[in-house]
């Protein structure tokens, strides 16, 4: 769960990368906003970034065209001469690596996602918007779990749920703190007895200060956003890239299911 900062959207790039990367990965994605649209936020995930060894080719690449050309004209030879050894076995690993997408976290936010991955029949969108009760949402998500249970050799596909603002006053349900609770322990459960993984996100600063205290109980892992001030003279001096932030990520709890970390009684 990601406690949500009021003064910026910083929320949306963890949302963003979590969502991308399960897009990218072909895995079952549920997603779930206070937007009239919510596919339409589909557009905004990012794309995965070079990894180093796409840099190391594309800059001996250009090396090679701003060297001599009678040089990359040897090198290309000597490289076509080599092919015919290679055979199959060379075209069979291409078709593998090409179908494979190699698992990152690393998302380049100024380049969307390819248009095709975001039509596919594995990602399903709900809103929340003037919706007066979670019970369809409720049934969305025990729908899409009961796809992921784990079973013993079978599928090892892992499902995502992303709920963005689940108590946003654009909800119907918007004051309704007993049926929210009620909704998150439910989700939880389910989560932890599948093959699936879910983050929500939400504006603690509407709840009242003991409903926000439960929902922190009921997070696995609490993290929150907090903006980084503009021009914060000694913050500049106190950090290096300063001027590359924009905001800091705070854990708060740490993940117990499935762990060896020790029960936490409260949070700080």
């Amino acid at each position: 769960m990601v406690m949500e900062d009021s003064d910026a959207p910083h929320h949306l790039l963890l949302l963003r990368a979590f969502m991308a990367q399960g897009v990218v990965h072909k895995q079952p994605l549920l997603f779930a906003a206070p937007m009239k649209e919510p596919r339409s936020f589909l557009g905004a995930l990012p794309a995965p970034a070079a990894s180093s060894k796409e840099d190391a080719r594309q800059r001996a690449m250009g090396g090679g065209a701003a060297g001599d050309g009678r040089a990359s004209d040897e090198g290309l030879r000597i490289a076509w001469q080599y092919r015919k050894y290679f055979g199959d076995e060379r075209n069979s690993s291409s078709e593998h690596r090409d179908s494979k997408q190699e698992f990152s976290h690393d998302f380049d936010l100024r380049k969307p996602l390819e248009r095709h991955l975001l039509n596919a029949q594995h990602i399903e969108c709900l809103s929340t918007k003037d919706v007066d009760t979670l019970h369809d949402l409720q049934d969305r998500c025990s729908a899409f779990l009961s796809k992921h249970q784990r079973k013993e050799g079978g599928n090892l596909s892992a499902g995502r749920i992303a709920i963005q603002s689940l108590c946003a006053p654009q909800c119907g349900y918007f004051g309704k703190d007993w049926d929210m609770v009620s909704f998150l322990r439910s989700v939880k459960a389910m989560v932890r007895s599948s093959n699936a993984v879910a983050i929500v996100t939400f504006p603690y600063t509407v709840l009242s200060d003991s409903f926000c205290k439960r929902w922190q109980h009921l997070a696995d892992t609490l993290l929150s956003i907090k903006a980084i001030p503009d021009e914060d003279k000694d913050l500049a001096k106190l950090l290096t890239g300063y001027q590359d932030m924009v905001g800091f990520l705070h854990v708060h709890k740490v993940a117990q299911t499935n762990s060896q970390v020790p029960t936490q009684v409260d949070m700080t």
